[in-house]
C-alpha cells in the first residue's frame, strides 16, 4: 500500500484491513484490514480490513475506512504520545499488526514491548535493535564495535556541556539521544552557544521524545548528508538499497533529497552500504531502516545515527529501485525472507524530492505557517509525478504538528528529466490559504550550484547569507512579468465587457485593440503599448523608471487566458511558462506566482497612473521597539518584565511551534515598556509580545 498521507490534525485512528498504521501527527488512527498505520497529523485513526494505520489527515484516509477512534485531543502527550490510547483503539478494532509511520513511537521500544505482550505485530525492528540504535550514545559505541567510521565525540550522557565542548574542540553538534528530525540539535561554536544550545536542545528533547538527555560530538564543517536505506529479514539477510542525498536542509532538517548521490562513486556507495549492512546485523536488525553518514570533499564518511523506522523520504529509493519498502516490512513482520539478493538491486533513473511545507520560506528559510487550505490542487496530472500528502482542499493545518504539506517526487530516466519535471510540478502546484516554501523549493532546484552537485549541508547559508529573499528578477524575467501582467490586466477588462460571451450592450463600438497603460513592478514604473490579436498580445515598452533601458522592446505573450483558473499557462516569446494569478482587485493590483515566487504588480490606465502620484502614502510601523511572534505557537518563557534594560541580541521569549523552540532577541539595547504575553499562553504570528522605549 502506497503511503500517501502528511500533516494536519485529525481525532481518528484508521483501520484497514488488519493492520494499524501510526504515522506522524494526526489524531486519527485509520485501520486498514489487520494493520494499524500510525500516521502523522490527523485525530482518527482508520480501519481498512485487518491493518491498523495511524495515519495524517482528518478526511482522507477517513474516507477509506470502515471504523474510527477517537484517541485524544491534538497535544500530542495526550494523543499520540499515550501509548494507553493507542493500545485501547488496537483493541477495540482487534488489529492484528501495527505500522508506526514515522514519529512520534515510531522508535519507541516501550510501544513495541506493549504490543508484544498482548501479541500484536509491530511492523518494524524488534525492541532490541530499537533500543539499541535509537540511543545515540549506545549505538555510536555499537557502530565503533562493528566497525562502522564513527565521529569523535563525548560517548557518555552529557552533564557539563561546556567543559565536554571545550575538549572536543569547537565547533560542536548538539543533539538529542533519542530524537531525530532536527529537533532537539545545535551547533555550538562557542561556550555561550554550547550553554544556550544546551539548554534549547534539552526542552526540546524532553517536549518531542519524553528524554532530555543529550551528546555532543564534533561537528564536520561544510559535510554531505548522505544515507543509505537498508533492509534486513528475521532470517539473517540483509541488503542495503543504495543511498539518498541529504544536503539540502534548515534548521538540520532536510527540505530537498534525491537518489541517488552526485557525489559518489561505485567504490564509496559500496563501502558506505556494507558498513550499514555490518551495523544493521550486528544488531539483529530487521525491516526496513535507514543509516544516515555525514561525508566531507574526501568522500571520507562518518556514521550519524540509525533510523529505527521508514524515513519520509524513502519514495526516492523505491523510484530508482523498484521496490515498495512499505509492502517489504509489512513482508518481514509476517516472517518472510528477503525476496532479493544485493546483485538485483538497482539504479534506475533518478528522482527528486521536495518536501513542501507550510512555512513562510522569508524567515529563518521556513518558520511554520497555519491556516485552512482555501485551494488545493496536487500537480499529479503531470507524467512521473508522484505526491504524498495527506490533506485536501479545505483541510487545516495547525499547530500541533510538523507543517509539511506534502512530500512531492519526481523521477526521470536522468538527473536533468528529474528535474525539469520537479519544476513544472511546482509551478502547477495550487496552494492557497496558507504560506508555503514552494517559492524556496523551485529556487534551490534551479541554482546553478545545486544543478552541478557542488551541495553541502551550508547550502541554504551559504548562498543566502542575508536570508533568502525569494527569485530576483533578471532584466528579462522583469520583461516577462510585465508583459504578462499587462496582457491579464487587458484579458480582464475584456472580459468584464461581456455577458455569456456576448457584448454587454450591443451597440457598443467595435472592441478596442489598443491600450496604454503604466505597470508598476518592484518600485519601477514601465508605460507599455498592448495590441491584441485574438489570444496573443503584444506588449511593446515606451518608457521606463525602472533604470533598465527596455524602450521599443516587444514581449509577446499568448494563453487561454482563463480567468477563473488557478493556474494560468502561457507562451511568452515562444516559451511556456506557468504563472498563477493569485489576487486581482479593481484597482489594477495584481500578484502573480512567477517562477514561484509571488510578485505585486499593479496596472493602471496612463490617466490612473498619473493622478496616483498624488495620493499619499503609509509610514511603515518602526520595528525596532516592538518584538512581534514571527510564527502562531506557544509561548514556552518570558525572560524579561516591565522596566528591564535589555541589550541588543538579549533574548526575550521562547517561542514553540510544530516542536521546535525559537528565541526571540531584542533588535536594539533599550529599557523594557510593556509585556503582552506569558508563559503558556496561545499566540498568532504577527501578535504583539514585548514593547521597547
Amino acid at each position: 500500500m502506497s503511503d500517501e498521507w502528511t500533516t494536519v490534525d485529525a481525532l481518528v485512528h484508521v483501520k484497514m484491513n488488519k493492520y494499524l498504521f501510526l504515522s506522524v501527527p494526526p489524531q486519527v488512527h485509520v485501520k486498514m484490514n489487520k494493520y494499524l498505520f500510525l500516521s502523522v497529523p490527523p485525530q482518527v485513526h482508520v480501519k481498512m480490513n485487518k491493518y491498523l494505520f495511524l495515519s495524517v489527515p482528518p478526511q482522507v484516509h477517513v474516507k477509506m475506512a470502515d471504523e474510527a477512534v477517537c484517541v485524544g485531543p491534538a497535544p500530542t502527550n495526550k494523543s499520540y504520545l499515550n501509548m494507553d490510547a493507542i493500545m485501547d483503539a488496537i483493541r477495540k478494532t482487534g488489529s492484528q499488526a501495527v505500522h508506526p509511520g514515522y514519529g512520534f513511537l515510531s522508535e519507541n521500544k516501550e510501544f513495541a514491548k506493549r504490543l508484544a505482550a498482548e501479541d500484536v505485530v509491530f511492523i518494524g525492528p524488534d525492541t532490541h535493535a530499537i533500543h539499541a540504535m535509537g540511543d545515540k550514545i549506545e549505538s555510536k559505541l555499537l557502530a565503533k564495535a562493528a566497525n562502522v567510521n564513527v565521529i569523535p565525540g563525548f560517548d557518555g550522557v552529557v552533564e557539563d556541556a561546556v567543559k565536554i565542548a571545550g575538549e572536543i574542540g569547537y565547533p560542536v553538534m548538539i543533539k538529542a539521544s533519542a530524537g531525530g528530525g532536527g529537533k532537539g540539535m545545535r551547533i555550538a561554536w562557542n561556550d555561550d552557544e554550547t550553554r544556550e544550545g544546551f539548554r534549547l536542545s534539552s526542552q526540546e528533547a524532553a517536549s518531542s521524545f519524553g528524554d532530555d538527555r543529550l551528546l555532543i560530538e564534533k561537528f564536520v564543517d561544510n559535510p554531505r548528508h548522505i544515507e543509505i536505506q537498508v533492509l534486513a529479514d528475521k532470517h539473517g539477510n540483509a541488503l542495503w538499497l543504495n543511498e539518498r542525498e541529504c544536503s539540502i536542509q534548515r534548521r538540520n532538517q532536510k527540505v530537498v533529497e534525491e537518489a541517488p548521490s552526485t557525489f559518489l562513486d561505485p567504490e564509496t556507495r559500496r563501502a558506505m552500504g556494507e558498513q550499514a549492512v555490518q551495523l544493521a546485523k550486528a544488531v539483529q536488525y530487521s525491516s526496513a531502516g535507514t543509516v544516515e553518514f555525514l561525508v566531507d570533499s574526501n568522500k571520507n564518511f562518518y556514521f550519524l545515527e540509525m533510523n529505527t523506522r521508514l524515513q519520509v523520504e524513502h519514495p526516492i529509493t523505491e523510484c530508482i529501485t523498484g521496490l515498495d519498502l512499505v509492502q517489504q516490512m509489512i513482508r518481514v513482520a509476517k516472517g518472510f525472507p528477503l525476496l532479493h539478493k544485493q546483485e538485483d538491486i538497482p539504479i534506475n533513473g533518478w528522482a527528486i524530492e521536495s518536501r513542501v511545507y507550510a512555512e513562510d520560506p522569508y524567515k529563518s528559510f521556513g518558520l511554520p505557517s497555519i491556516g485552512r487550505l482555501s485551494q488545493y490542487q496536487e500537480p499529479i496530472n503531470l507524467p512521473k509525478v508522484r505526491v504524498d500528502s495527506g490533506i485536501q482542499e479545505g483541510s487545516d493545518i495547525s499547530i500541533y504538528y510538523d507543517p509539511m504539506i506534502s512530500k512531492l517526487v519526481t523521477y526521470g530516466a536522468t538527473r536533468a528529466e528529474a528535474l525539469q519535471r520537479m519544476e513544472d510540478a511546482l509551478d502547477n502546484y495550487v496552494i492557497r490559504g496558507v504560506t508555503h516554501n514552494i517559492p524556496l523549493l523551485r529556487e534551490i532546484i534551479t541554482h546553478p550550484r545545486f544543478i552541478s552537485g557542488d551541495i553541502t549541508t551550508n547550502f541554504l547559508p551559504e548562498e543566502y547569507p542575508e536570508g533568502f529573499k525569494g527569485h530576483q528578477l533578471t532584466s528579462e524575467g522583469r520583461r516577462e512579468l510585465v508583459a504578462t501582467a499587462a496582457a491579464l490586466y487587458v484579458s480582464a477588462q475584456l472580459r468584464s465587457q461581456r455577458f455569456l460571451g456576448n457584448l454587454r450592450v450591443s451597440t457598443t463600438p467595435q472592441e478596442r485593440r489598443q491600450w496604454e497603460l503604466c505597470v508598476e513592478l518592484e518600485k519601477g514604473s514601465h508605460a507599455v503599448a498592448v495590441s491584441r490579436s485574438g489570444s496573443t498580445f503584444t506588449v511593446s515598452y515606451t518608457h521606463t523608471h525602472s533604470g533598465v533601458e527596455v524602450d521599443g522592446v516587444k514581449v509577446e505573450v499568448s494563453g487561454e487566458w482563463n480567468l477563473a483558473s488557478a493556474l494560468l499557462p502561457v507562451t511568452i516569446n515562444r516559451t511556456p511558462r506557468v504563472l498563477q494569478c493569485l489576487s486581482r482587485d479593481a484597482g489594477g493590483d495584481i500578484t502573480l506566482q512567477y517562477l514561484g515566487t509571488q510578485f505585486k504588480v499593479r496596472v493602471l490606465s496612463q490617466l490612473v497612473s498619473t493622478l496616483s502620484a498624488h495620493m499619499p502614502e503609509k509610514v511603515p510601523e518602526d520595528t525596532s521597539s516592538i518584538l512581534r511572534s514571527p510564527m502562531p505557537g506557544s509561548v514556552v518563557a518570558v525572560s524579561v518584565k516591565p522596566g528591564d534594560v535589555v541589550a541588543e541580541g538579549q533574548e526575550i521569549c521562547v517561542i514553540e511551534a510544530m516542536k521546535m523552540q525559537n528565541s526571540l532577541i531584542a533588535a536594539k539595547a533599550a529599557k523594557v515598556k510593556s509585556v503582552h504575553c506569558k508563559a503558556g499562553e496561545t499566540v498568532g504570528e504577527g501578535d504583539l509580545l514585548v514593547q521597547l522605549e
